[in-house]
């Protein structure tokens, strides 16, 4: 029975250039939460897409000599394909170039727009065209030739001057936004992000430009054809878009869905969906997503400097996904990065530490238990499940029942708080445990002994009882190994469960089972 509606996002991504390792990062993060919920009864909503306007969008399009649509249709398969290829169960895709995008951007504006929250005025300052941002000039650096300079690309700002816009009264938001954070403390995550946020309002709000007249790569404002929506004001939009907003046969979708539970976005953009987005959402009298998490870089080692830099597609650093996939899998790929990368905070990436963390978790350690479990279990036991032996020793007290003792209960806590480095920790910690329980408990030699063969027969067992939860836990980390390994020791048909809890109690593994080996699910490198 479900347990109701279940919602997140991630980012619209921009398609100036095809999904990296960051990009991808933020979708296997939202995706474990996906899975995992799922697994937890959970109806899930996962919304993803391409943010397809703006003009950084139709100058990317010209370099390539190329339409703005034309450029973003070529660009629809890099990110579907990088998707597909790393497992990603996301229920919409949104293009924000979509028909019934557009809706949603015309009703909702038009509905801010009858609400009296917006106005014409003129708009004077600086632009960046790859942040899409407007500027102050107190928030510009300048660069070694003088010019004014982006704070966040660095790259050289645009001078407006007198451009009309439509304007969203941001600034009417100041302090219900603060009440709103005062209320609801776990909005913003983690904390330190809440506190960026705080001091930001708290410095005082301007009036939000959410149109732009010099070009028409956009979707037209209902109220004045001649302005389009600026590139914030409509990919914002595209979180509901995913939910049926402006579709009326999925009402009851979009009822069910709204608010989400989790927007997960980088922290580079964290203003504009914990500030603009909740003051938009409060202006139009919808309530707001529970919550959004901000996640933080990744970075690589610059080879000439020797520091280590933010991975982006402008500074050409970016590694692309199959780069990671032809060392170390799908699995291994989902794995180190939700494992070895902390979400809220920057982190260090290297095919180094993949690789130590590939072989010392999933070859040396979960790889290497399913083989030898697998193995003994058709070596002594024909490949069928033994049944237990009450009489005999390690029957009602064994180090894995112990271990195996509330490890759902810690590892949904650290799931939920997005500590899945953690949460894979208590898993370890059981597969670790099984593996000094064959050194200690020694099935080959309780094998030579028939004397001991109900002994030998709770060993096995306890073994394939701690894959059978081990796999479960792992399931949102690496979905395919963990049904891989459920078949192998005759659980398949537990791998749709939809409540994780009750899956992961010790003692539910059935005798007779069918078991088998199979290739090794995580070869050893190096």
């Amino acid at each position: 029975m479900s347990k109701g509606a279940y919602a997140l996002t991630t980012p619209i991504y921009y398609v100036n250039a095809a999904p990296h390792l960051g990009t991808a990062y933020t979708t296997i993060a939202a995706d474990a939460l996906a899975r995992y919920e799922r697994m937890n009864g959970y109806d899930v909503s996962f919304v993803t897409g391409m943010d397809e306007h703006g003009q950084k969008v139709a100058d990317t399009a010209a370099a390539h000599d190329m339409e703005p649509q034309e450029w973003c249709d070529s660009m629809e398969p890099a990110f579907r394909d990088a998707w597909d290829m790393l497992d990603i169960t996301y229920t919409d895709f949104v293009r924000t170039t979509e028909p019934r995008h557009a809706e949603t951007v015309r009703k909702f504006w038009n509905d801010l727009y009858e609400k009296g929250f917006l106005y014409k005025g003129a708009y004077e300052g600086w632009y960046c065209v790859h942040e899409e941002t407007y500027y102050a000039e107190s928030d510009l650096e300048k660069n070694e030739e003088g010019e004014y300079v982006c704070p966040d690309c660095k790259r050289p700002v645009q001078k407006t001057s007198g451009e009309e816009n439509w304007f969203f009264k941001l600034s009417d938001f100041e302090d219900k936004l603060l009440e709103f954070y005062e209320e609801n403390p776990d909005f913003i995550r983690p904390v330190t992000r809440k506190n960026e946020i705080v001091s930001f309002v708290k410095s005082g709000l301007k009036d939000l430009s959410i149109s732009r007249s010099t070009f028409d790569w956009g979707v037209p404002l209902p109220f004045d054809e001649g302005h389009v929506a600026y590139v914030w004001a409509d990919a914002l939009l595209a979180y509901l878009t995913g939910i049926g907003y402006s579709e009326p046969e999925r009402a009851a979708e979009y009822e069910a869905a709204w608010p989400m539970q989790y927007h997960f976005v980088g922290k580079d953009i964290i203003r504009f969906h914990c500030v603009i987005w909740p003051a938009m959402l409060m202006a139009i009298g919808e309530a707001l997503p529970e919550h959004v998490f901000a996640h933080g870089f990744l970075t690589v080692r610059n080879a000439e400097t020797g520091k280590a830099e933010k991975m982006s597609k402008s500074r050409g650093n970016a590694i692309a996904p199959r780069e990671v996939i032809e060392k170390l899998g799908v699995e291994g790929y989902r794995y180190y990065f939700m494992t070895d990368v902390t979400p809220g905070t920057d982190g260090a990436i290297s095919f180094g530490r993949m690789e130590q963390v590939y072989n010392a978790d999933l070859a040396n350690s979960w790889g290497n238990l399913i083989s030898r479990s697998t193995n003994m279990c058709i070596k002594y036991f024909e490949g069928a499940t033994p049944e237990r032996d009450p009489e005999a020793a390690g029957y009602a007290e064994n180090p894995l029942a112990a271990a195996a003792e509330g490890i759902f209960e810690r590892y949904a806590a650290k799931m939920e708080a997005f500590a899945y480095g953690d949460a894979a920790k208590e898993i370890m910690d059981l597969i670790h445990a099984a593996n000094h329980y064959i050194e200690d408990s020694e099935p080959w030699t309780l094998a030579k002994d028939p004397a001991k063969a109900g002994e030998l027969a709770n060993v096995i067992w306890n073994l394939l009882e701690a894959i059978r939860i081990s796999a479960h836990l792992l399931m949102p980390l690496m979905p395919s190994t963990s049904a891989e390994a459920l078949r192998r020791i005759g659980c398949e048909g537990e791998a749709a469960t939809d409540d994780m809890g009750a899956s992961c109690v010790w003692g539910q593994l059935t005798a007779g089972l069918p078991v088998e080996k199979g290739e090794a699910l995580f070869p050893r490198l190096g």
